[in-house]
């Protein structure tokens, strides 16, 4: 990455799904509605795309959307691994890609059953298909994803004296954000510390129910071009300011126990400094952002890895005040995945283009520039969106 990519194509359109517990429909289905929702967001038809990205994960091939939806020719396909570090992957391989002049009209999708189909939060899958690195686990209980957070989060609260109840606010922001949005699966449903405090354990010490995400059935589209073109289409651009993968040494999927240091998100620092350093900006500029939210302590890590606070400082700044909107930083103001659905953090990415857009139902004022992250305890990704 370098910052050459910066500013040159941008988010012209999004689409989604409802988000539900039982579709009633086919995961092509879902994909099928939420490219054509992007593309009619974007004023584009199917016969404007020239290019597609999903993730490694999905099972909807590229040659089925293109048929089922009458787009024409494609001269770039490509997929991204290890599940929700996809998300904000697939939006830069789009932007390299129109960058590059590879593409003119690149549309990144995620679209899945999650719920009523093959549920990631379970362990049958996990048993039948084990990798490898897993047999060092499996066999002592570490089969889904919350146990595998819940180890690594657990170094954590020892070393910076955190408890569960710091992780309570995280929860809170996120239901109460999802409770003033009508797309959220818990639309006014708000929770309280006391809540949280008194929801049953999945792993104790580290986590309650309200410290894990939902499981869901939904699709999400976004529609990328130059950001040229894209000042000439519909909808306000949301400009694509950095993008960034990161993976580094000594990493597992979940499961990267024999590092050195597990106090904090190895390959989210990675992202970070390559986003700080592409987009010319810092954490005192990003007005709000989507901190990918699988499971609570992850934020508060997140937090620190991106440079809000520092080391162990996050239970301090991971208040209520502070991550509500009014405060130092509003995040997931759509719900998260905890509030909204989990679409593997592809409606992270589209609510920081309505925030840009000034479309949100949780609108932050004067929003310049808005950070969103993917899925921690894995490579990963980020973006960081602003206005043209």
């Amino acid at each position: 990455m370098t910052a050459g990519l910066s500013r040159r194509a941008a988010i012209c359109g999004i689409g989604q799904t409802e988000f539900s517990k039982e579709s009633g429909r086919t995961e092509l289905q879902l994909a099928c509605e939420c490219v054509k929702s992007a593309l009619d967001d974007a004023g584009l038809s199917p016969a404007d795309v020239d290019g597609l990205v999903t993730f490694t994960m999905d099972t909807t091939e590229e040659i089925d959307v293109v048929r089922n939806l009458g787009i024409g020719e494609l001269s770039m396909f490509s997929r991204v691994p290890y599940g929700g570090g996809a998300a904000a992957g697939t939006v830069l391989q789009a932007a390299m890609a129109v960058a590059t002049g590879v593409a003119d009209v690149v549309v990144c999708y995620r679209a899945f059953n999650e719920r009523s189909g093959m549920r990631f939060g379970g362990f049958a899958s996990t048993l039948t298909s084990m990798p490898l690195f897993l047999s060092w686990y499996g066999p002592y209980g570490l089969l889904t994803p919350a146990s595998w957070v819940a180890l690594h989060a657990r170094r954590y609260m020892e070393t910076y004296g955190v408890t569960n109840a710091d992780f309570a606010p995280i929860a809170v922001v996120d239901r109460k954000h999802a409770a003033t949005n009508p797309d959220a699966w818990f639309h006014g449903r708000p929770i309280t510390v006391e809540d949280h405090q008194a929801s049953r354990w999945i792993v104790e010490p580290v986590l309650r129910l309200l410290d894990c995400c939902q499981e869901s059935d939904g699709g999400v589209a976004i529609v990328v071009t130059s950001t040229e073109r894209a000042r000439d289409l519909r909808q306000v651009p949301a400009v694509i300011e950095a993008a960034a993968q990161g993976a580094t040494f000594d990493g597992e999927s979940m499961t990267s126990y024999y590092r050195d240091d597990l106090t904090g998100l190895q390959e989210m620092g990675a992202v970070a400094r390559r986003l700080w350093s592409m987009s010319g900006l810092s954490p005192d500029d990003i007005q709000t952002a989507f901190l990918y939210d699988h499971f609570t302590p992850f934020v508060l890590m997140q937090l620190e890895e991106l440079g809000f606070c520092g080391r162990g400082e996050a239970k301090e700044f991971a208040t209520v005040e502070n991550l509500s909107i009014g405060g130092r930083l509003p995040i997931n103001t759509n719900g998260g995945l905890l509030g909204e659905a989990y679409i593997h953090g592809m409606n992270g990415i589209t609510e920081g283009v309505r925030q840009v857009r000034g479309t949100s139902h949780n609108q932050v004022d004067a929003v310049e520039h808005v950070l969103v992250t993917s899925g921690t305890g894995v490579p990963t990704s980020g973006l960081i969106l602003g206005r043209d």
